[in-house]
């Protein structure tokens, strides 16, 4: 997902994250217990950082895991964290834990996506929602963004879709902002170019009582002619110290009115 370019050197590099998080450099030298001279002389060439000091700076400009194992290999250091594939036995009480997470939180849906929302991991409230999709859209890999806004996805039957829609693609602007990943840019491209389906002009707002959904953005969704409201959360892992697991995201649905609560208790086996 990396888009950093082996040739450039780290201290331009380590200047380009400064100045997109908008720090100055005596700011960042004093996060770090550094020097601004000393942070001049790195983003300039003039100094060679250390292992210590580049992962130090990474660290108080909120680098990604996997853009600090680039800034390592340009800076001529080994990498200093893992990307174990989520397959590897290794990842194995991950896995079940998460598969835990998901069956626990049936009938109500959750994912698990990674950092280009390719679906991981889903329980039976997913399922449940996509009924309906194309065909195309459900093979693998499934994408959480083409199957919300594509318009033979979710997109027809989300009745607050501009709404949701401008709020997804912001999202994936902010993660853009932080990644800079080219496949999650040219995914966001592909997304951002959808035609909104014929009909969703005067769905933006949300149908229910205001007290019921005025704590967040619900997703106000049709489902066998029933209306579903849901309010989203995203978790990720603390202090990760592998790539993938630093890009994965598990998002559920909680349930935004007693309605659509009862409803999905009564679809659960």
């Amino acid at each position: 997902m990396t888009t950093v370019a082996l040739d450039t050197g780290v201290g331009p590099l380590l200047r380009s994250w400064r100045q997109q998080r908008r720090i100055s450099q005596l700011e960042l030298a004093l996060r770090a217990d550094s020097s601004a001279r000393h942070i001049s002389f790195i983003e300039t060439g003039r100094s060679r950082p250390s292992e210590e000091m580049i992962l130090r700076l990474a660290d108080h400009l909120d680098i990604p895991v996997r853009e600090r194992n680039a800034l390592l290999v340009v800076a001529g250091y080994a990498p200093r964290y893992a990307e174990t594939a989520l397959d590897d036995p290794a990842m194995g009480a991950l896995r079940d834990g998460m598969e835990q997470l998901l069956q626990g939180y049936d009938p109500y849906p959750a994912l698990v996506v990674d950092g280009t929302y390719t679906v991981v991991a889903a329980n039976q409230g997913i399922e449940m929602l996509l009924e309906g999709v194309a065909e195309h859209l459900l093979a693998p890999p499934l994408n959480a963004m083409r199957l919300t806004l594509h318009p033979q996805g979710l997109a027809p039957r989300i009745r607050n879709l501009r709404a949701w829609r401008a709020d997804l693609l912001a999202q994936m602007e902010r993660q853009i902002a932080l990644a800079r990943s080219a496949e999650l840019r040219e995914l966001y491209e592909e997304v951002a170019a959808y035609p909104v389906p014929d009909g969703a002009d005067g769905q933006d707002e949300p149908a229910g009582p205001p007290s019921a959904l005025s704590l967040a953005l619900p997703l106000v969704i049709e489902h066998h002619g029933r209306v579903l409201s849901f309010v989203s959360s995203i978790a990720t892992f603390n202090t990760p110290m592998d790539v993938t697991v630093a890009e994965l995201a598990i998002e559920t649905f909680l349930p935004a009115d007693q309605e659509t609560a009862s409803y999905l208790r009564s679809l659960a086996p």
